[in-house]
């Protein structure tokens, strides 16, 4: 205690200030008011949203891209509604994310009042952990938990509610400092052990690689496994980048489809490897079909918690602890019977998705353009240390397959709860912690609209992301969908619209393409734009959609 007062909102800010903030995305309101005041002393930049839903998801990439929890703010009642599907996205997604909502003072929450719901209880389904700040005395107790659990394994989601009274109330305390990082235990010596003599048995093992090892960037051991054992890996969506796909024994991203080249592998495999992998991405039951021919296999689950129980994911071990030194721990312990796991049906595997992927439509003068040719493209003027945000929709299908990436947290594809919306205000976020890299946020003309108004955030901030919009008029996953399973589609188009106006009304640079050679002299014009948020509208042909269903089967959207 310091003997002197201080207000329970400047307190509060000190706290996120001891915590590392830097920014909070938000829209302000009454029952925030005492905290906006407080922020006018801090060294917090206050982001001002459009939207909430915005705000939330700002937050959710910042919290991706750092590792450190983003913060997002709004009021009571429907300041707190409007949060909730960025904050359940980044949650599902495990992005570490601390909320912040106001509520109208204690003396008039057990009763019906102006705006007044429980919204503690309304997040509960989609966070990790939510507390009200009942009395002054409370308040560093709680945001110092608040961003403990954010940042744990598995990150995501906590919640903070501040009631106006409590704001406004004096307290003499000061802020919990984070302490040392808190270690992961190391993994047992027996799993590990029957790790590697599972690996040594396998005739035909694969690697399926998950977020996890995106998110404790533990590249260097993932990569030294299938190094050292000649074994290929896959990844899922959110993993990509996680080993280049340079790597000769990338077999690319999983989860497109469900008779895509590298299910092949899968139900061939004796033995999968899975390394930091999230049901949420991409179910066992793609992968792994019990009971209707596909070759039984050893499952080996490593990871910072014990496996999900589900009849299609029986490990054979499971190595629990952190992640890095689980696979260290592998590493140093492989055999000479680990060696040279690699076969020549994956190798010819390797080569028709290089193919697929770096090739066959790199040329492709058709236009509209090609989903393949506008990746080809995009890919082509980014470096690899560049950032990809996809937003959801039939680009990230295309995206998830078609994108090489080549280094950890480049590719960002939401496909846990995946949330239409994230990609225009989360390339605001991404920018924000990455200024120096190029940053596109890729999507549809349905996403573009969901979120559209955080250009004019961008646009205040002088923060400028590109944003490459594919125009079909629809709602293009799901007229895709719907194609495949019915053989016609239901209430999926939208009238057509003029994006390139919308964006130059929110002070954007845009420019809508007329051919296809001419994307790559829009990117390279766009990405020279360094005061504002560039917009480039690409129309694009989704006949490819059906094209790719009839060459690899029924596409799934996880």
């Amino acid at each position: 205690m310091s003997g002197v007062s201080v207000k329970v909102s400047d307190l509060f800010l000190r706290c996120l200030e001891a915590e590392g903030v830097r920014y909070v995305f938000g829209v302000p309101g009454e029952e925030n008011a005492d905290v906006m005041i407080s922020l006018l002393d801090s060294d917090i930049e206050f982001i001002i949203c459009r939207h909430e839903q915005g705000a939330a998801f700002m937050a959710d990439l910042y919290g991706r891209m750092t590792g450190e929890p983003g913060v997002c703010l709004g009021t009571l009642g429907p300041g707190a509604t409007n949060l909730i599907t960025g904050v359940a996205n980044a949650d599902m997604d495990n992005s570490p994310v601390v909320v912040i909502t106001g509520q109208g003072a204690t003396t008039r929450l057990h009763k019906d009042s102006h705006q007044a719901m429980d919204v503690p209880k309304m997040f509960e389904p989609v966070t990790k952990w939510g507390a009200t700040i009942w009395a002054p005395q409370n308040t560093t107790e709680v945001v110092r938990k608040a961003f403990k659990l954010a940042r744990a394994e598995h990150p995501g989601a906590t919640h903070i509610e501040l009631p106006e009274d409590v704001a406004k109330a004096d307290v003499d305390d000061e802020p919990i400092v984070p302490g040392m990082k808190v270690r992961r235990p190391a993994a047992e010596d027996k799993a590990v052990a029957r790790a590697v003599e599972l690996i040594a048995a396998a005739e035909r093992p694969i690697v399926l690689a998950g977020h996890g090892c995106v998110r404790t960037r533990v590249t260097t051991q993932l990569n030294r496994l299938i190094d050292e054992t000649g074994m290929y890996v896959t990844t899922t969506f959110m993993a990509k980048g996680a080993v280049s796909d340079r790597h000769p024994q990338s077999l690319f991203a999983a989860g497109l489809g469900a008779r895509d080249h590298v299910i092949d592998a899968f139900e061939d495999a004796d033995c999968v490897i899975c390394v930091g992998y999230d049901f949420t991405e991409w179910h066992p039951d793609r992968w792994n079909v019990v009971g209707d021919g596909g070759t039984p296999k050893d499952i080996i689950h490593i990871d910072f918690e014990p496996a999900e129980v589900d009849s299609a994911y029986r490990p054979a071990v499971e190595v629990v602890g952190d992640l890095a030194n689980a696979l260290w721990q592998i590493n140093e312990s492989l055999t000479a019977a680990c060696r040279d796991k690699g076969t020549e049906a994956l190798a010819r595997m390797r080569r028709t998705l290089e193919f697929e992927i770096l090739e066959e439509h790199a040329m492709d003068p058709g236009f509209p353009v090609k989903p393949q040719r506008a990746l080809h493209d995009i890919r082509a003027e980014l470096a690899d240390d560049d950032i990809l945000i996809s937003d959801v929709g039939a680009h990230k299908m295309w995206t998830a397959r078609h994108y090489p990436t080549y280094e950890p947290g480049t590719c960002i594809i939401s496909n846990g709860f995946c949330s239409m919306g994230i990609a225009l205000p989360g390339a605001i976020a991404a920018k924000l912690v990455h200024p120096d890299r190029r940053v596109v946020g890729l999507m549809g003309d349905g996403g573009f609209m969901m979120n559209v108004q955080e250009l004019d955030t961008a646009f205040q901030y002088g923060i400028a992301p590109t944003y490459v919009v594919w125009d079909d008029s629809a709602y293009g996953l799901i007229a895709w969908k719907q194609e495949a399973h019915f053989g016609r589609t239901s209430h999926t188009t939208m009238r057509h619209h003029d994006l390139v106006a919308v964006a130059q009304g929110f002070g954007c640079h845009a420019v809508r393409i007329e051919s296809t050679d001419e994307l790559r002299p829009a990117l390279t014009e766009a990405f020279a734009v360094t005061d504002r948020p560039s917009v480039v509208v690409v129309p694009i042909d989704y006949s490819e959609n059906m094209r790719l269903t009839k060459r690899l089967g029924q596409v799934v959207a996880h």
